[in-house]
Parts: C-alpha cells; structure tokens; sequence
C-alpha cells in the first residue's frame, strides 16, 4: 500500500479497512482511493484475499490404543463481502482454526480402530470441514 499526500493504493487480491475517526467506514478494494487524513481518514489495515493453508499436525490416540499423528491442510481465505467481520471479528485465523481442527480430529480418531482412521478419512474431513463452516457462519 503506497500513501502519498491523501492518495493511497490498494493492491490486487487486498482489501483495506478505512476508519474515519476510529470507526469503520468502508472496505477499500483494489486500485487507487482518496483518503483524506484532515478529515480523520485512515487505514486501520489491510486484508488478502489470497487462498491461504494451513497445515494442522494433532496427535492422538486410536480406539485400539495406537498413536498416530494427523495431518490435516485447510484451505481457507477471506471472502470480500465480509472483509469487515473478518477483520474486526477475528483476532488470531490461524490459530483459531487450528483449535478448532484440533478438537474435530480429538473427537473423531479416539472412536476408530488404527485400519478404519485411514478408511475414513474422507469422514473426518467432512467433520472438520462441518465444523469450521458452522463456527466462521456464527462468527461472520
């Protein structure tokens, strides 16, 4: 982001967060905007709209008591249209997703044998996949 008198550049796959004295105002998308500081203008920060991973590493243990460690990539970004909740709302992303997969993974794998944790796979995912969906609905 460049800012150059009251002129400022949003970069592509970005949004930016204009407040005008300390409360949102509006969510900036890419190109160029005014930004008129004099009036109490400013950018409170930016937001990539890039997909994002994050590789979640839990161990645990298996119904038949064997420890396996998970592995479990999210795939995540932050959606336009919400840019202001998933800024203002949203503290850590990271580590809150991570919680989350954590706890999924924590219920699910202790049910099954160590043979059926990598039969049902695709379950689990689908339970991780529930589960953030349900939470990022409540929170955005």
């Amino acid at each position: 982001m460049g800012n150059l008198l009251c002129c400022v550049q949003v970069d592509q796959s970005t949004v930016a967060i204009k407040e005008r004295f300390g409360k949102f105002d509006e969510v900036l998308e890419p190109g160029c905007h005014c930004l008129p500081w004099f009036l109490g203008s400013q950018l409170a920060g930016s937001l990539s709209l890039r997909l994002q991973q994050l590789d979640v590493r839990c161990e645990t243990k298996t119904k038949d008591n064997v420890f396996v460690n998970v592995v479990a990539s999210i795939q995540y970004r932050a959606l336009s249209d919400k840019a202001s909740d998933a800024f203002y709302k949203l503290s850590n992303t990271r580590t809150q997703i991570q919680a989350y997969v954590f706890d999924v993974i924590r219920a699910s794998v202790p049910k099954l044998y160590l043979d059926d944790a990598f039969e049902q796979k695709n379950e689990i995912a689908k339970a991780v996949e529930d589960e953030l969906e349900k939470v990022t609905s409540v929170l955005l």
